[in-house]
């Protein structure tokens, strides 16, 4: 009797190797990103997370138009923090950029934004806060950017 439930089954080993990874990236993509907005713990401040931002251009990473980013109080002047996929920037004061949080050499979240230098830290690849330009490599391509408009004293996705 073929196909009995008594008989055991034969699994390949790429099948397991397959479910536990697939399984294991789950649960590292879940823990990665806080889309809490101005919480000052985790991603929230100047560490991780995945996507999009700017004054002009598309919205790379999705996300709603008009979604409170952050507080203009909240980004400091020649550097940013990193909400959800989306990095905001203060270059100079008083002028806003954002860009995608997602590294553009293989996909790592960006990790912190100090001296106008957005920084990837799996490889170190280095963006400039007020275009997002490469400064530094691995990367060759620029963060995109996605829209942004000050409401206020709020910085919101447009």
């Amino acid at each position: 009797m073929t196909g009995s439930q008594d008989e055991p089954r034969t699994v390949c080993r790429r099948t397991v190797v397959a479910a536990v990874g697939g399984a294991g990236l789950t649960v590292a993509l879940t823990a990665c990103g806080d889309d809490a907005p101005g919480d000052g713990k985790g991603a929230g401040s100047t560490g991780g997370a995945n996507a999009p931002g700017g004054d002009s251009g598309g919205t790379p990473g999705g996300g709603g138009g008009g979604k409170v980013l952050a507080g203009v109080a909240e980004i400091p002047e020649g550097g940013g923090k990193i909400i959800g996929d989306v990095v905001v920037t203060q270059p100079v004061k008083g002028e806003f950029k954002a860009f995608s949080a997602k590294c553009t050499h293989q996909g790592c979240a960006v990790g912190s934004v100090a001296a106008n230098v957005i920084v990837c830290p799996c490889h170190n690849s280095r963006f400039d806060a007020s275009d997002s330009s490469v400064q530094g490599g691995p990367a060759t391509s620029p963060l995109p950017s996605a829209p942004i408009r000050r409401e206020g004293d709020s910085i919101v996705l447009a």
